[in-house]
């Protein structure tokens, strides 16, 4: 089949066969309100008030929500505000541990009769898609059409990310389990896992788990760049396309990350709720790389000392990989249901932005070609309209286009600013 277009990354897996080892409490944690997509969460506790692992600790009425659990046992110390990655502001929980990690009495394990009982308890788990976006769930389990391909995202083409391939590893009859469960409530008769060809540990693993299972397929991939990418793994898996303005399951696909998958089927075999998260924890600020189980709203120093982390040198701080993460505020912010990665990165070397050569090159790396030149002097231009021509809303701010071009122009920095100024000219037209 031919493939989409991207570009060929030094992949830095320097942490793949690095176990997941469990993080010392720390002295606080700080749980957002926000950590998925939809509406943030109002706490249901108080300072003062004692909570347990697992208890519910957030909840909203709107269905486009996920609800937010304790992740230790302790005494809730306060409720704050806090300020997210990308600059809204949201209430946190903020509980001082009592290191007795108790889990919560009213734990039990979900039980289901139909579709509808089982998306039911999703809501309550608080599980959330943890390959970046933060869908939830239960939202991503309830397409409006008929499903007929499961489609996991194994491919992890993030540069330095291992989170996804340590859980292949270690997981293999956990994600088999939590496949085979959803294909069965949701009856998807195919599922497909997709896996770059540089995790040939992982692909071994899941390879034998899956043998006898002949509706489970894995499919090796090239490790190119953004292989990982929600429609690009469609087209290269299914050949089905993604057309603009429409989601996987309009072409009978759902998409969930590996790592989701495994909570799906801890959930329901456990009853605890999304509490902890795994993550990557690398970059050459770092003493000791490694793999860990980090309890969510562990703040990010606690992360960096374990890690041994060169303060003196630190530079750059980023939630995800170098391609398409965030850029931490600071050592004090929260651990996320969504941060699969921890990069501590000393200062690069400066790069002048020059004028555009009119190479093409950006427009070569492009998954879906588009033209990264033009969008941008769209947006010089403030031409809303020309940006709607010129398919802004396909772009998936991948930042193939910035990385190859010798101009050193951030072009995929500017189809983000682009995408905001869009929204803001509709919202205004209402």
């Amino acid at each position: 089949m031919r493939r989409l277009h991207g570009v060929r990354l030094p992949h830095y897996k320097q942490t793949s066969d690095m176990a997941f080892e469990t993080l010392p409490l720390p002295e606080k944690v700080v749980i957002p309100m926000s950590m998925h997509m939809g509406k943030p969460c109002t706490p249901t506790v108080k300072p003062k008030q004692t909570v347990a692992v697992g208890e519910c600790i957030g909840t909203s009425d709107a269905p486009f929500s996920a609800d937010i659990h304790a992740s230790v046992s302790g005494t809730v110390q306060a409720v704050t505000d806090l300020r997210l990655m990308n600059g809204t502001v949201c209430k946190a929980v903020e509980i001082e541990p009592d290191g007795l990690q108790t889990p919560f009495a009213g734990l039990t394990v979900p039980t289901y009769s139909d579709r509808k009982e089982f998306l039911a308890a999703l809501r309550r788990s608080g599980g959330v898609g943890m390959g970046g976006a933060g869908l939830p769930t239960h939202i991503k389990l309830d397409p409006p059409k008929k499903i007929d391909f499961l489609l996991i995202n194994a491919a992890e083409c993030e540069p330095y990310i291992t989170a996804d391939d340590r859980t292949m590893q270690e997981k293999p009859l956990t994600i088999l389990k939590g496949i085979r469960r959803i294909m069965q409530v949701l009856d998807i008769p195919e599922c497909a896992i997709g896996v770059e060809e540089n995790k040939p540990d992982a692909m071994k693993i899941i390879s034998e788990a899956a043998a006898k299972d002949p509706a489970i397929t894995l499919v090796p991939l090239p490790p190119v760049y953004p292989q990982g990418a929600e429609k690009v793994l469609i087209y290269h898996i299914t050949g089905r396309t993604v057309e603009e303005g429409k989601l996987p399951a309009d072409c009978g696909v759902i998409v969930m990350n590996v790592s989701s998958i495994a909570f799906v089927e801890e959930y329901f075999s456990t009853g605890m709720p999304l509490v902890e998260r795994g993550l990557t924890v690398d970059g050459d600020c770092i003493g000791k790389r490694c793999s860990l189980q980090v309890p969510i709203g562990t703040p990010i120093r606690n992360v960096l000392d374990y890690a041994q982390c060169d303060y003196e040198k630190l530079d750059r701080l980023i939630s995800g990989g170098p391609m398409m993460g965030q850029c931490l505020p600071g050592i004090h912010h929260p651990v996320t249901k969504t941060m699969n990665a921890v990069l501590a990165l000393s200062e690069a070397e400066k790069r002048r932005t020059t004028a555009c050569i009119r190479c093409g090159r950006c427009i070569q790396a492009c998954p879906h070609r588009l033209m990264p030149t033009e969008l941008e002097k769209a947006y010089q231009k403030r031409d809303a309209v020309r940006l709607e021509e010129l398919k802004l809303q396909i772009c998936m701010l991948c930042g193939c286009c910035s990385y190859v071009c010798p101009a050193n122009r951030p072009l995929a920095e500017t189809n983000g600013l682009a995408k905001a100024f869009v929204r803001q000219q509709k919202e205004a037209a209402k």
